[in-house]
């Protein structure tokens, strides 16, 4: 069992930047790879971006490709997302999750566990 916890959402101006942070509880976090997806109040649950277990490749949606970076520390057991260059069509609920296997997926049905989530909100 993976308990996973973000933080670091709030309220930004578009064009700010904010980053997001996961925090895992299980030891052996390195065993997971990592997903960030979003959701807005009236939408389906959105890949953002992926990192395998060891942090050597990544995958991103196309609508954050080159405004958000992915990565992780797994001596701190931690997965972050910085957000630069953030547009009002990003506010969202962000999610953490944990995938057992070595993928960089963008399907969410592949992940095993979720955190509770956090909110970003990007004014105009």
């Amino acid at each position: 069992q993976v308990q996973l916890v973000e933080s670091g959402g709030g309220l930004v101006q578009a064009g700010g930047s904010l980053r997001l942070s996961c925090a895992a509880s299980a030891r052996t976090f390195s065993s997971y790879s990592m997903g960030w997806f979003r959701q807005a109040s009236v939408k389906e649950r959105e890949f953002v971006a992926a990192i395998s277990r060891g942090g050597g490749s990544t995958n991103y949606a196309d609508s954050v490709k080159g405004r958000f970076t992915i990565s992780r520390d797994n001596a701190r057991n931690t997965v972050y997302l910085q957000m630069n260059s953030l547009k009002p069509e990003d506010t969202a609920v962000y999610y953490c999750a944990a995938d057992l296997s070595n993928r960089v997926s963008s399907w969410h049905t592949l992940y095993n566990y979720w955190g509770q989530g956090t909110q970003v909100t990007v004014s105009s």
